[in-house]
């Protein structure tokens, strides 16, 4: 298969990672299989099958190289409304190829970028705090914001994803990048962020924090929390909801939740949460036009 005409713009600033001068990303495919840090996966897990669908890893054109990512697309029909996927903290592996296919099977073409292909291979670093340390910390929000364009731009030049019904989800540290990227981009439909950081992030106290970037929502974000959650505070979120006040915006916290309660391989996973916040991401996206 040839790849589709590579990216002109121009690399970010090699101050970002001085390693990408010597070696180009450091992530040139997806992890197969679950993350090792994510590991071991519980047999709760959910398989969802790829029958009827077009599924599978692709290489996207961003700026400086190529993005290793997956999509999902109903195997006829077409274009499709679009939704962005983005990863938790470990990397676009099994679970997050699994909530790719969720969605086509729900008539989606959806896409997941290894947001990480510049910094670092995660997949196979046993230990979270190595995650953050040596690649996490190494990853700057406009870096995220323009990869997520290319991701939509890729999806549009396809064919089959009709990206002016464009809505985005994220889990963890994507709950985060996603309400950064409803702030962003003006295309955006509708989006869901599931326990994304409100304040600025522990890899980088600097960082521009969701609180702040609320005001300049550009599409209404349903926010998904749980109460017991141990990184994201109570009052955040009720500040959280001051600032939203009076918007398209809603959040909505689980009694008795912990963070990760969606992901269904883990023991944090709530199934009660779990489905309600399926439930309502399908309301939602359809409520704003991304159906």
């Amino acid at each position: 298969m040839n790849k589709p005409p590579f990216d002109a713009r121009p690399a970010l600033p090699s101050s970002a990672n001085p390693a990408l001068n010597r070696r180009g990303f450091l992530v040139t495919s997806l992890a197969l299989g679950f993350a090792a840090a994510a590991r071991p996966v519980l047999a709760q897990a959910i398989a969802t099958s790829s029958d009827g669908l077009i599924a599978g890893e692709v290489q996207v054109p961003v700026a400086g190289g190529w993005m290793p990512a997956y999509q999902a697309y109903p195997a006829t029909g077409g274009p499709f409304p679009t939704v962005v996927v983005i990863q938790e903290i470990f990397g676009v592996h099994e679970y997050i190829k699994d909530v790719c296919r969720r969605l086509a099977r729900l008539g989606y073409y959806a896409i997941a970028g290894e947001m990480y292909a510049r910094q670092g291979d995660v997949s196979k670093l046993t230990d979270i705090n190595t995650i953050i340390g040596t690649v996490v910390s190494k990853v700057p929000d406009d870096q995220v914001n323009a990869d997520l364009d290319s991701l939509v731009e890729f999806a549009h030049a396809g064919g089959n994803a009709d990206t002016t019904r464009l809505g985005v989800t994220g889990f963890c540290w994507g709950g985060r990048a996603t309400w950064l990227y409803a702030a962003h981009n003006p295309a955006v439909k509708a989006a869901v962020a599931w326990y994304g950081l409100l304040a600025p992030p522990m890899w980088n106290p600097k960082a521009v924090s969701v609180l702040h970037e609320a005001p300049k929502l550009k599409a209404p974000v349903l926010g998904l929390f749980g109460e017991k959650d141990g990184f994201i505070s109570s009052a955040d979120i009720a500040t959280l909801k001051t600032k939203l006040r009076g918007g398209a915006s809603e959040v909505v916290v689980y009694p008795g939740v912990q963070h990760g309660f969606h992901a269904d391989y883990r023991p944090s996973y709530d199934r009660a949460a779990a489905e309600d916040g399926w439930r309502r991401l399908q309301d939602w996206f359809k409520a704003h036009g991304v159906v």
